[in-house]
Parts: C-alpha cells; sequence; structure tokens
C-alpha cells in the first residue's frame, strides 16, 4: 500500500486487484475528481461543482462540462470499479502530462487541467458508409503544475509499464494502451503491411495499427487493450501517419 501526502493530506492508495485511493483530507486542502469514482465519504466532507472553461467547445467534443471538488476535513475514497493499478504522477512546479481521456481519477486543487485535439484519426469505407475513427481519441486531457507542487491520480487497466524515450528514440505502442506521455513525446498514427507482390494500400486484411511515439520523454502503456475501431475495414483516408513493409 502506498501512502502519499499533499499539503496537510494523506492519500493511501489500497487493494491489489481493484484498487481504491483513500483520502484523509485536511480541511485546508481540496481535491476534484470525475463524479462517477466516488466510493464512500464522512458525512462532514464538501463535496461542490467545479465548472470548467470553454463550455460550449467541450459539449460539441464531447467532454465533461463540470468536475466535482472535494473539501476537507474527512475521508474520501475513490475506485474506478475495474481491475488495474493506480498510478500516483507527483507534479513538481511548471510540470505539464498529456493523459488518454477516461484514465483520470483525481488532483489536487493546485493541478491544473486542460485538453487538445490528438490529430490522430483514419477513415474506413464499409459500402457506402464512410466513417472517422480515433484510436487514442479524440481529445487528450492535459494536466500542469503552474505554481505549486500537486498529486495526479490516474487509473490504468492490467499492469503499467513505463519507457523513458531518448531523443530521437521511438517506440510502437497499440493505441489504446497508452496511458501517458510527456508533453515533448510526439505522436503520430502508423501503418505496417506485410510485404507482398501487390500494394496493400487499403486492404484490411493484412494491416497493423500503431501509435508511433517518439522522445524525449516519458511514455506509460497498460497491459490491458482494446482492439481498434474499424481495423479490419477499407482504410480511405488518415491523419499524418508512415507504412512500413515488411
Amino acid at each position: 500500500m502506498a501512502k502519499l501526502q499533499f499539503g496537510d493530506s494523506f492519500c493511501q492508495i489500497e487493494g491489489l486487484y481493484v484498487p481504491v485511493a483513500d483520502v484523509n483530507l485536511a480541511g485546508s486542502d481540496s481535491i476534484y475528481f470525475t463524479h462517477h469514482i466516488l466510493l464512500w465519504k464522512d458525512p462532514q466532507v464538501n463535496i461542490t461543482t467545479m465548472p470548467l472553461a470553454s463550455g460550449w467547445k467541450r459539449v460539441f467534443a464531447g467532454l465533461p462540462l463540470i468536475m466535482t471538488q472535494a473539501h476537507g476535513p474527512g475521508h474520501i475514497a475513490f475506485s474506478r470499479d475495474a481491475p488495474g493499478e493506480m498510478i500516483a504522477l507527483p507534479l513538481q512546479p511548471g510540470e505539464e502530462v498529456d493523459v488518454r481521456e477516461h484514465l483520470f481519477m483525481l488532483a489536487t486543487n493546485n493541478v491544473a487541467y486542460d485538453w487538445f485535439s490528438t490529430n490522430v484519426w483514419y477513415t474506413t469505407r464499409s459500402g457506402d458508409d464512410q466513417e472517422t475513427h480515433y484510436p487514442v481519441g479524440m481529445f487528450m486531457d492535459r494536466f500542469s503544475a503552474p505554481q505549486a507542487p500537486g498529486l495526479l491520480l490516474l487509473h490504468a487497466a492490467g499492469n503499467v509499464f513505463v519507457r523513458e524515450l531518448a531523443p530521437g528514440q521511438t517506440i510502437l505502442v497499440k493505441p489504446t494502451a497508452l496511458i501517458f506521455k510527456d508533453p515533448s513525446v510526439e505522436m503520430q498514427l502508423h501503418f505496417e503491411h506485410p510485404r507482398s507482390g501487390f500494394s496493400m494500400w487499403g486492404n484490411w486484411t493484412n494491416r497493423y495499427y500503431w501509435l508511433r511515439l517518439w522522445g524525449p520523454g516519458r511514455v506509460a502503456i497498460q497491459s490491458v487493450f482494446d482492439r481498434a475501431e474499424g481495423e479490419n475495414r477499407y482504410l480511405t483516408n488518415c491523419s499524418s501517419a508512415t507504412e512500413q513493409h515488411w
């Protein structure tokens, strides 16, 4: 069990299969979180809403309009209600981290929250129907500590692995296995096709989808991932991508 301190408060991460973040929140501290992960709380812990900036843009992007805040003193606990690992990311002043959607658990009140377009997409066609797919989500969350140290908690499926990429070093990752990356790490879509005697572009039976990331910076990967949507359909267009034959 990991015990973490932030301000005058403490966070105890408990449990092996479905981890719980048990927060002993001091009266001088507060945290914000997504409402559906709240497990239990002491009656005196005050719960309020925290409106987020760029409301209409968030509506059109399918992102939540509000976060939920908790103010101490008292105990409050959170669970994703799924097996995996809880990741604690301390953020020093000026530090930022980019997180894939729906992995955020909670953050201390001095951690700022923003979001940006991933620009990682591709379109497929099935008969007369054409569909656009976003393998890492249309947007990513960006958390930062502008002035004071803060704490960020994420939940990942399965086990978590962190790689430190040197400048120019590349790794290919299943898109839905990405947990977080440093903002200095660039990413783009990458396709691989088994070598054949004819062009494979657009062929949907022998194609591998990857997220290509290159350093410098950290990349965190989870061992559980979903198959890319539309992976077996006819490819018609994509964002900036590379092809490799082997």
